[in-house]
């Protein structure tokens, strides 16, 4: 399912590059307007505008769907994994959960107990008058 939509996403991009490449610019309506380019164009003066637009609307409706599609996919698929991908027994796990790191012994180490706060933060602010 996820190549042919990865298929479809593709051909609608090179679609859509394509129909940008082919439609005139606002500033060639400027020529057209005093007659110079109506005669060469194959849908006649106004009528490539609107074929070449609407295409372009859908084939972006699709894009954005099928981008929304593949973006789905790959959220599903992926998994998680520890930092480096790699599986760690865990018999070693446990064994390095019980190992001292050397060193360690010199560290300071925390008291269990939070001493409390004496007063308020009231008291300490100075007043304004």
């Amino acid at each position: 399912m996820e190549q042919i939509i990865l298929v479809v996403h593709l051909l609608t991009a090179l679609a859509i590059i394509g129909l940008v490449m082919i439609q005139q610019g606002k500033g060639a309506d400027m020529g057209a307007s005093f007659g110079a380019g109506a005669s060469q164009t194959l849908f006649g003066s106004d009528g490539s505008g609107n074929v070449l637009t609407r295409t372009t609307g859908w084939l972006v409706t699709l894009f954005f769907a099928t981008s929304f599609g593949l973006a789905l996919l790959a959220s599903q698929a992926s998994v998680e994994v520890d930092e480096l991908g790699l599986d760690i027994p865990v018999e070693m796990q446990q064994q390095a959960a019980e190992e001292v790191v050397p060193g360690s012994e010199d560290l300071p180490q925390l008291e269990e107990d939070i001493p409390a706060v004496m007063g308020s933060a009231e008291d300490d602010l100075p007043e304004i008058e």
